[in-house]
């Protein structure tokens, strides 16, 4: 099994390193890593984001774990040479549509979390974010208006069969949820009432529900979907929604569970084949200095293990280690500790 490790930017090496050391400790047979480089490292070694070599070894993989992009040195380069390109030019070259964004409050976290206590202990959810298309892929430009003025323009678009292979990815992530305790929920989130694009969404989910009875669907507009989370988390099971507004629902999802320090992330193709990755940036103000919290992307790791490399009882030791090491007191500050980047993954290489 090739795992292509892609660390990136900023902290990215940093955390990286340390899910290497959790997959390592497991001894599993047959896996091995190659390296390449993205993002501004990529572009400030040779050119580019996503340099070719980096694609090919990213095709050739069985799954690929990767760090973080951005870098204030490249802000002032061309849209399609800045680092995050390099995020969006896999998703696109490798066709991955689903995002799944686990968010569950730890019991240890309970007071890292701005909510309440009793309303953060609820919160389990899976955020189902489409990919490929939306405002980020859609047609965009600058042009001058009949008056001189400036323009900048990002049309949001989605065609019929993107919206129904995400739906159904929801749809059956809410069904395996549902075997396993969850509630069989599926809440689509849109913005039907202003945005033509939404109601197409809307009606395509409708429609695609009639294939999976045993899901309730239900319906929420995004700007309630927002206060929702923050008002009552525990209501939701899985959320489906678009490319936009999952970016932004599940960053505020993050918070909500205690740092943005500690959620995982999978984008996957239609066969299971996946990039894993924390939801956070490469946070250039504190790159190198060892203070990086690595738990989201050693909770990657773990998702990278069960969704595309079918070992689910590696990825649970994972899941359980990150829990014991949490209960034992481990905290980067993001978490309102002091314990640095190495002494975290100490921590759940002891646990694990």
């Amino acid at each position: 099994m090739l795992i292509a490790l892609l660390p990136g930017d900023g902290i990215g090496p940093e955390v990286i390193a340390q899910a290497r050391r959790v997959l390592d400790a497991l001894a599993i047979d047959g896996l091995v890593y190659e390296e390449g480089l993205v993002g501004g490292a990529a572009y400030k070694a040779v050119g580019h984001p996503l340099p070719a070599e980096t694609l090919d070894i990213a095709r050739r993989a069985d799954a690929i774990l990767f760090g973080a992009v951005g870098d204030p040195d490249c802000d002032a380069l061309e849209r399609h040479l800045r680092p995050e390109q390099a995020i969006l030019g896999l998703r696109k070259e490798l066709t991955l549509f689903a995002n799944l964004r686990p968010a569950k409050m730890f019991p240890e976290l309970a007071d890292a979390s701005t909510l309440r206590p009793e309303v953060a202990a609820a919160i389990d959810l899976m955020i189902v974010r489409e990919l490929t298309g939306d405002v980020y892929f859609g047609e965009k430009g600058m042009r001058k208006t009949a008056d001189g003025q400036r323009e900048g323009y990002d049309v949001m678009c989605y065609s019929e069969s993107e919206v129904r292979r995400i739906a159904h990815v929801a749809f059956r992530t809410a069904q395996a949820r549902a075997k396993n305790g969850g509630g069989g929920k599926l809440c689509s989130v849109d913005k039907a009432n202003v945005l033509e694009t939404s109601q197409l969404w809307r009606d395509v989910v409708i429609e695609t529900a009639a294939e999976y009875p045993d899901v309730t669907l239900t319906h929420m507009y995004v700007d309630n979907a927002a206060m929702q989370l923050v008002r009552n988390p525990g209501q939701f099971d899985v959320i489906v929604t678009g490319n936009l507004f999952g970016d932004i629902l599940s960053d505020q999802a993050s918070m909500c569970v205690g740092s943005i320090g500690m959620l995982a992330s999978a984008s996957l193709d239609s066969n299971g084949k996946g990039l894993y990755e924390p939801i956070h940036g490469s946070a250039p103000d504190i790159a190198g200095q060892n203070k990086a919290n690595p738990l989201a992307t050693i909770l990657s790791a773990a998702m990278m293990l069960r969704y595309s490399l079918n070992l689910p009882a590696q990825a649970d030791r994972i899941e359980a280690a990150v829990a014991k090491a949490l209960a034992g007191g481990a905290r980067g500050a993001d978490l309102g500790g002091s314990m640095s980047t190495v002494q975290i993954g100490d921590a759940v290489l002891a646990a694990l």
